[in-house]
């Protein structure tokens, strides 16, 4: 079948009949012309000037009531990237005159739209060039513009309109870098929205947008519904392919089971094709049979089919701390932590009741149990490891005149330690005095030992791996050398691993809490996962296994704890060692 009719049938398949031509002419959809019979909805005009996220911007944005609004039912809202474009009766989309026609329709849900222009910053003077914020708040792969948009801008929209707060109602468009920008804010914070029209997105590499096809088969999937629309005349320039992007994206959302639609065509960079198809994106986005959108396992090729239980989620057990650190399962299925700031470790008990176990203890960060049954930790505070008795509470000094962060005991009760000051490790033979393990890192914090207690893994927070150690007979660590290799945020500041607490599977994989969430490696040193923290929680510091069958999963992130069952088990440090198998390489 020749091209041509191949385009034909697909598009006529899709409910769109397209011309082989490079950029139309398209056919004129029915929902995007004015109907005398249907009532129109009213757009107002407003100027935004009070971001923090984005300070000294200003930009105008609109909002569109339908006709059917009733203040006293809580409206869907569909969010549009540059949006004064959008509601141009004569331009591509007509976007109005389509939402008034769906809403009419009932193919749409009754939903405001809130059309937001990119923000500027004035020049300073008459001679001075303004600043654009378009590329850096719309391409930019972080949770700002979803911030901007949910702390800063909606809330002003809120106040005189009422829009449901469930993210199944709310629905976000962009085209070009509006289109990253919408895919991101759904991305980042699916918990406030969860429906996505992308056209023509730039999911290249400007501002990293070329890693989220990658990251979307590597992350747990998120519950979200995406309509992805590109042509293969799109831009092909100094940062990448968009035709190709594009088809990369759609088949990582596809590898990874979510809700996606997508219409190809032979159209360039322009909103001409994706206007043409804009109704029908519509009626597919809102289509009555997506009223609650969720995530998939059935149909998903991705790790979390294998690692993760379908409609298992984090589950909050503790909050209100300061800072928490160092969690560690304890012999009975308990689960330890500590409060950093105000130098407290804490119990969660096997009920899940939460009590103060120690007080006044120096500032202690991370925590293990040893095979004596005791609890060892870091005292920042004396500079010291020590360990308790969990039944007397009374205390033991190992090692002194060290800044230690974190710590894993061996079976042979040999302890590991982590310095940062000094970029070293250390290790303490049972009776003896600490002896450097090894002190060439680039950075250290988090510490482990690999199932079969061979080697030492040691996280670097400001950079992207981290190492690992062969254990020699004495104790020191030999063949050191940068082995993990960590995905790490592309925002405009933080753009550190973050890398800090670990923990290990009996089969081999490796747990490391970062900036980006729970990145889980196989043997080689590959991530193969990524589990994002909860919505509005802190990245986590550390990770452990805990629960009577040690697949449950806990997280300090911040002020606060949690839990989530798994399909992984857990390796103790101080049990003895396991062989997780040779891996496939």
């Amino acid at each position: 079948m020749c091209k041509k009719w191949l385009t034909v049938l697909v598009t006529c398949l899709l409910g769109v009949t397209m011309t082989a031509s490079a950029e139309g002419p398209y056919p004129v959809d029915p929902d995007s012309t004015v109907q005398a019979d249907v009532p129109q909805g009213k757009v107002e005009k407003f100027h935004f000037a009070q971001s923090r996220i984005y300070p000294g911007t200003q930009r105008d944005y609109w909002v569109y009531v339908p006709a059917q609004y009733d203040a006293k039912k809580p409206a869907a809202l569909m969010v549009f990237q540059d949006g004064e474009g959008y509601m141009n009766p004569k331009g591509a989309n007509k976007a109005t005159i389509v939402m008034d026609n769906l809403i009419h329709k009932q193919e749409m849900p009754v939903t405001i739209g809130v059309f937001i222009n990119p923000g500027v910053v004035p020049a300073p003077g008459p001679s001075a060039q303004p600043r654009f914020n378009r590329s850096f708040e719309y391409d930019d792969f972080s949770d700002k513009y979803a911030r901007f948009l949910i702390d800063e801008l909606l809330p002003e929209v809120e106040k005189r309109y009422s829009i449901s707060p469930h993210p199944d109602h709310r629905g976000i468009c962009g085209a070009s870098s509006g289109a990253i920008a919408a895919f991101n804010v759904a991305w980042f914070r699916p918990d406030s929205f969860r429906r996505v029209y992308s056209m023509i997105g730039t999911y290249v590499g400007l501002r990293g947008g070329d890693e989220i096809a990658t990251l979307v088969r590597k992350t747990e999937p998120k519950p979200l519904r995406i309509f992805l629309q590109d042509g293969s005349n799109d831009n092909n320039i100094y940062c990448g392919d968009w035709w190709m992007a594009n088809q990369m994206l759609e088949r990582s959302l596809r590898f990874s089971g979510y809700d996606v639609e997508h219409v190809w065509g032979e159209g360039q960079h322009s909103h001409q094709h994706g206007g043409a198809i804009f109704p029908q994106a519509m009626r597919w986005l809102w289509s009555k049979d997506s009223r609650e959108i969720s995530t998939h396992y059935d149909r998903s090729q991705s790790r979390a089919k294998q690692l993760l239980l379908p409609g298992e989620d984090w589950k909050l057990i503790s909050k209100g701390h300061s800072f928490t650190e160092g969690p560690v399962a304890g012999p009975n299925g308990e689960v330890y932590f500590t409060d950093i700031p105000r130098s407290e470790i804490w119990q969660i008990a096997a009920d899940g009741t939460t009590s103060v176990f120690l007080k006044n203890t120096s500032n202690t960060n991370g925590l293990c149990f040893g095979p004596d049954g005791r609890l060892y930790g870091c005292r920042a505070g004396t500079k010291e490891i020590v360990s308790w008795d969990l039944k007397t509470k009374q205390e033991k000094i190992h090692a002194r005149d060290i800044e230690a962060n974190d710590l894993v005991v061996a079976h042979d009760g040999t302890i590991y330690a982590t310095e940062p000051p000094k970029k070293s490790v250390w290790f303490i033979k049972p009776g003896a005095p600490k002896k450097l393990a090894h002190g060439s890192f680039n950075g250290v914090n988090g510490v482990t030992l690999t199932p079969d207690q061979s080697r030492v893994e040691v996280a670097d927070p400001a950079g992207r791996f981290v190492y690992t150690g062969t254990r020699k007979a004495d104790g020191s660590l030999i063949n050191v050398q940068p082995y993990h290799h960590l995905h790490v945020p592309s925002a405009d500041v933080n753009t550190r691993s973050a890398a800090d607490g670990m923990a290990v599977t009996r089969d081999g994989w490796l747990l490391v809490a970062t900036a980006l969430g729970i990145q889980i490696f196989d043997q080689p040193g590959r991530v193969n996962l990524i589990l994002p923290p909860p919505s509005g929680a802190r990245y986590p510091s550390n990770v452990c296994f805990a629960g009577a069958d040690r697949k449950t999963i806990v997280i300090t992130c911040g002020d606060r704890v949690y839990q989530r069952k798994t399909n992984m088990t857990g390796a103790l440090s101080w049990e003895p060692p396991t062989d997780p198998g040779k891996p496939g390489l």
